[in-house]
Order: C-alpha cells, then sequence, then structure tokens
C-alpha cells in the first residue's frame, strides 16, 4: 500500500519526507519488523508497555520504511506525526486490512468473568449450526480448525485487523471475539463493526489500571457506545446489544447504545431466562424462557455462573434465528473450556478441578458452585498476582475462608513482588474470616498443589484457583513454564 492512501486518511497530521512509497505491512513491536513495515510508534504506559518513540532507530535498522509518530523522532525516514498514533494505528490498521470485519459477523464479548467460556459456548452453538467460526480471546486465535497462539487477550490493532482479514480470506461467518478493558480503553478494537456487544458482568478486576471500579464500567461501555449510532432495515446490518439482567450495570449500558437490547438472567425479568436450574459435579441443566419459546438445556459445565454464560450465548444465537435444535446440540456438545471448572481425572476417589478464577467475584462463584453439591471437604488452593490490585487479597482470602474447609495460599504471578509478602495480604483476610479454618502458607505453586492432593481424601474436592489455562509463571522478571493441570496430574500420578 502506499504511504500518501494512509495520509489521507488522516486530517490532522504533519508529513515529513516523501510519503510516495509503498509498505507491505504494519508493526508497533520493533523485534518484530520485517523489511518494508510501517512502524508505529505508541507512547508508554507505566508498568504495561514501553514507549515506542525510543526503539524507532532499531525499527529502522530492521527494515522499517516509515514511521507513525506522536513525538519528534530525528530519523531520515519518511514520517507522520500525529496527535494519537493509537488512534491513528486503528485506522490504518482497518485500512490496510479491508475492513474485514464489515464483510463478516463479529461478536465481541466484555464482563469481568465469563468471555472465554461464553465466547466458546457461542462458537459451538454456531459451528453445530453449520457455520464457519473464528475466535479470538485468552485461549488463542481459532480460523476455521486451526488454533495460533496469541500473547494478549484482546490484540493490537495490527494483529487483531490481520486476523479479521485472514478470516474473511478463509469465507468465516462469524468471529466471537473476547474483549478487555484493556483492549477498549487503549482503542485496540477501535474500527472493529461488531454486529453483537455481550455482557456477562462487572465486578472488581484491573484496579491496578483503571484506578476505580467507575474508570472500569467506563472502559466496558465503550464496547455498546461505539457500536454506531443508526438503524438499519436490513435484518443482516442490524445491531444488538446483550446484557445481564441481574447486573445492575446493564442499566448504564442500555443508555450508551443504540443496538437493540436483548436481556438475559436468573433472578430478573429478561427476555431470555434461565428456570429449574439443577446442578451436580458433571454437569447443569435448566429450562431456557424465551421471547422465541421455551426448551430444555443440557451441559457438560458447572455451576450457576455457567448458567448465565449460556444464557448470553442463547441470546446472541437467538437474534441469529439459530434453530432450537442446534442451541442444544451445541451446548451439550461442548466439552470442558481449558482452565475453566476444568476437571483432572486420573480415576481418583476425589474431584479436582483447575479454574481461571483470578477476582473476588470469579472466586466467590466457582466455591459456592461447588458447595451446592460438596458432600465432604472442599479444599481451596489460591494466590494473587503480584504487581496487580492488592486491595483484593484480603477479599479473597474471606471468601476462600467462607466457602472452604482447607485452603493453601500459594503464588500465582508474583511479579517483582515479595511472593511471602503477598500471601501474608491474603492471610488477612483469612484470619477476618475464621480463628478456626486449616490453613497453610506455600510459596512454591507446586508444592502447594501437591500437598492439596496429599490432603484429599475420598469424596473431597480440590480447586486449584487463579491461573487456569495459563502455562507461565512469572517470578521477578522471568517466566517459567508452569501448568496447573499437568502438575495436578503428576501429583496424581505420584499419589
Amino acid at each position: 500500500m502506499n504511504l500518501n492512501e494512509i495520509t489521507k486518511l488522516l486530517t490532522i497530521k504533519e508529513v515529513h519526507g516523501d510519503t510516495d512509497i509503498e509498505f507491505f505491512g504494519i508493526k508497533m513491536n520493533s523485534t518484530r519488523v520485517v523489511p518494508g513495515d510501517l512502524f508505529i510508534c505508541v507512547p508508554g504506559i507505566p508498568g504495561l508497555l514501553e514507549d515506542r518513540h525510543q526503539y524507532a532507530e532499531d525499527a529502522i535498522r530492521a527494515g522499517a520504511v516509515a514511521l507513525v509518530v506522536e513525538q519528534d523522532v530525528n530519523i531520515n525516514v519518511p514520517t507522520i506525526k500525529v496527535p494519537d498514533s493509537r488512534y491513528a494505528m486503528a485506522v490504518i490498521s482497518t485500512h490496510f486490512n479491508g475492513y474485514s470485519s464489515s464483510k463478516i459477523k463479529v461478536v465481541g464479548v466484555t464482563g469481568t468473568n465469563g468471555k472465554t467460556t461464553t465466547s466458546h459456548m457461542l462458537e459451538s452453538i454456531l459451528s453445530h449450526s453449520g457455520f464457519k467460526t473464528g475466535m479470538m480471546g485468552n485461549l488463542g486465535t481459532k480460523i476455521g480448525s486451526t488454533l495460533f497462539e496469541t500473547d494478549l487477550n484482546t490484540q493490537e490493532a495490527p494483529t487483531l485487523q490481520l486476523n479479521l482479514k485472514r478470516m474473511v480470506d478463509e469465507s468465516i461467518d462469524y468471529c466471537v471475539m473476547e474483549v478487555s478493558s484493556q483492549g477498549l480503553s487503549l482503542d485496540r478494537v477501535l474500527g472493529c463493526d461488531f454486529r453483537t456487544g455481550i455482557f456477562t458482568n462487572l465486578t472488581q478486576d484491573h484496579l491496578d489500571y483503571h484506578h476505580s471500579m467507575d474508570l472500569y464500567q467506563e472502559a466496558k461501555g465503550l464496547l455498546f457506545s461505539r457500536m454506531g449510532n443508526s438503524f438499519h432495515p436490513d435484518p443482516s446490518k442490524r445491531k444488538f446489544a446483550i446484557l445481564n439482567a441481574d447486573d445492575p450495570v446493564s442499566e448504564a449500558y442500555k443508555k450508551l447504545t443504540s443496538a437493540q437490547v436483548i436481556t438475559y438472567g436468573i433472578i430478573n425479568d429478561a427476555d431470555i431466562m434461565a428456570k429449574n436450574i439443577a446442578l451436580n459435579s458433571t454437569g447443569t441443566n435448566f429450562d431456557l424462557i424465551s421471547y422465541k419459546g421455551d426448551f430444555r438445556v443440557s451441559m457438560k459445565m458447572v455451576g450457576t455462573f455457567n448458567v448465565y454464560n449460556a444464557l448470553a450465548a442463547i441470546a446472541a444465537a437467538l437474534v441469529e434465528d439459530i434453530p432450537t435444535e442446534s442451541i442444544q446440540l451445541g451446548l451439550k456438545k461442548l466439552k470442558m473450556v481449558r482452565g475453566r471448572m476444568e476437571i483432572i481425572d486420573a480415576k481418583q476417589d476425589f474431584l479436582l478441578l483447575v479454574d481461571y478464577a483470578h477476582t473476588p467475584d470469579g472466586l466467590d462463584k466457582a466455591l459456592s458452585t461447588l458447595n451446592e453439591f460438596a458432600e465432604k471437604r472442599i479444599i481451596t488452593v489460591f494466590g494473587c498476582g503480584g504487581d496487580r490490585d492488592r486491595t483484593k487479597r484480603p477479599i479473597m482470602g474471606r471468601i476462600a475462608a467462607e466457602y472452604s474447609d482447607v485452603v493453601i495460599v500459594t503464588s500465582d504471578n508474583p511479579r517483582s513482588e515479595d511472593p511471602i509478602g503477598i500471601l501474608k495480604d491474603i492471610e488477612k483476610g483469612i484470619k477476618e474470616k475464621s480463628d478456626s479454618l486449616l490453613y497453610e502458607l506455600q510459596v512454591d505453586r507446586k508444592l502447594a498443589i501437591k500437598r492439596a492432593v496429599e490432603l484429599a481424601q475420598e469424596g473431597d474436592i480440590i480447586i486449584i484457583a487463579g491461573k487456569g489455562h495459563e502455562t507461565y509463571q512469572i517470578i521477578n522478571r522471568t517466566t517459567f513454564h508452569f501448568d496447573d493441570a499437568e502438575v495436578a496430574r503428576e501429583a496424581l500420578r505420584e499419589k
């Protein structure tokens, strides 16, 4: 693409050098630049992202032919200076990749918890309806039957828009995308033409980045406020906001969007509801009550929170006129999502689960679900990440103490913090809740998991919470391989 074409998209800019040149890719990481790339210098974010202006020379040495910047740089290549390089990056990436989101139906899923599971539920329903699907999220990017690893839940605009183009090239019908609060606030999804936006819930998380629940709520709301302000006579062009009627934040999001609102819930009146919920350790059943009729739903996923996830997925399917039979089949056939109440079965006489619950609400929902069918003890292994929101640590300690018979507090990703200090923060909450609970502090996560397996007796339930699908642990500045499920299986073999 010619650089002159890009300059026409940006109203306010300073152009330096000859822009009558071709570029063949877009990068914001100098270590990934290949000859012919356009390099975009985004500003730094303390604790999250280095200022990419300082890597401009590295990018040029790697073969970048031009730059987009916010700050003056002393570089002898064509340069476009803009007021907001993140905004420019979204505009350029969307244009370069042919406005691909407008050529397929994109469903965005946002919320504190449930994004991954809801996405997989909807993708399974769509697949069992005969559609070709793509997904982007925590577990990677899936295009048709091929899964690619990704380093971000919601990818930066150059990668995200390129993957949407790949989906268009593969004749994908639907893309189901997890949309994080950071992805929204950092304009990673700016330019995406979402057909449907789904809101799961809003509870405490990421306050180290957003600083307050109000700002966190505002970031999530961007998905719905950016869905346009127009209506369309063609049903295929209409937009929908799927909102959780049992979460009070939904009322605010309803006011932000011109998309047609469809509500779901269990407690409050909603367009789509679950009744007669039956839970056990191997799955969940409920009656689906909807504006398109009623039917029974059976799925292998456990817990009331997964009923909410299923309702959100069903709501998104119903607006697409997916047949009842395909919805039922898609949910019934869906296997456990990796790291989401994933059962680790080595023929042991107790239940062992690995779950991503890393927020107070997530841990509360996971443990309260287990209490609904636990016959004996619940043994909880969990920790909290370092260099992140410290206020949630004692809260999660209290939650673990409330629902568990045994708690083993261990490391998550301590990063640069002293792991003992993190454990002590959690311990404060445990002591506030109970002075008789059996608990241990074990910095080594592998030993903590083995200790839980060692303690488990017939009929007990172990839940290893916090990391779920992650296959790494960050200690200081080093990333080590670590997989909760893998370690749990090893401990079970040894026992």
